[in-house]
């Protein structure tokens, strides 16, 4: 699948994106930046599935994407340790933009000196094991949310968005023109829309408050 202009991407907010989405596209709260401050990266997934106790396809999928991409992971549970710090470190030198994953991670302290982002749901000190041998870059389900090869993932501190693929050039033109439009109003001019929006919901509910 050809992808449009995917470092575009990297200028949109996950809210923007979210607004224009929504829900089913976002994944849950649980996923979050696993160290503070963390940029925004926005990159097409590679997609990998790890069965529960076991990180084998991840290690072989930093060996396998392509840089810029983020690894999206599908894991089996939160007790075993998806990646440490020397799969982010050679993720990080291959190119690889950041982990996105249902699972936990280890080495945090190493993770966040050398800056490779990782949105996960937790730090765990235990490996898994490597015997699952998995299809890369099927379908995958993180956080609530189905991700298919080359989609978009963007994701900061305000949580993970996943644009189809299919519809990546709509929704950048889309977002952008969302994203512009909210900069060229100012906080006086929303208030008034807001109220007057706010009030016609009370008023068709019958509040006279």
């Amino acid at each position: 699948m050809r992808v449009y202009d995917v470092s575009g991407f990297k200028d949109i907010s996950p809210t923007t994106l979210a607004d224009l989405l929504g829900r089913g596209q976002v994944m849950d709260a649980g996923i979050r930046p696993l160290w503070p401050s963390q940029p925004r990266v926005a990159g097409p997934a590679f997609t990998v599935r790890c069965p529960a106790g076991d990180n084998l396809m991840l290690h072989a999928a930093i060996h396998r994407a392509e840089p810029g991409s983020v690894i999206v992971v599908e894991s089996g549970d939160v007790d075993y340790a998806l990646a440490g710090g020397n799969v982010c470190a050679v993720a990080r030198r291959r190119g690889i933009a950041a982990f996105v994953t249902d699972g936990v991670i280890r080495d945090l302290a190493e993770v966040r000196e050398m800056g490779f982002p990782v949105f996960a749901r937790g730090v765990i000190p235990i490996p898994g094991t490597k015997k699952a041998v998995t299809p890369l870059n099927e379908p995958v389900r993180c956080g609530g949310v189905t991700v298919h090869a080359g989609d978009i993932v963007v994701a900061d501190e305000e949580g993970v968005v996943v644009t189809p693929g299919a519809r990546q050039e709509q929704v950048l033109l889309d977002a952008r023109a969302k994203a512009a439009g909210e900069a060229a109003e100012d906080l006086d001019a929303w208030e008034a829309a807001h109220r007057a929006r706010i009030d016609k919901i009370l008023a068709a509910d019958g509040y006279r408050g």
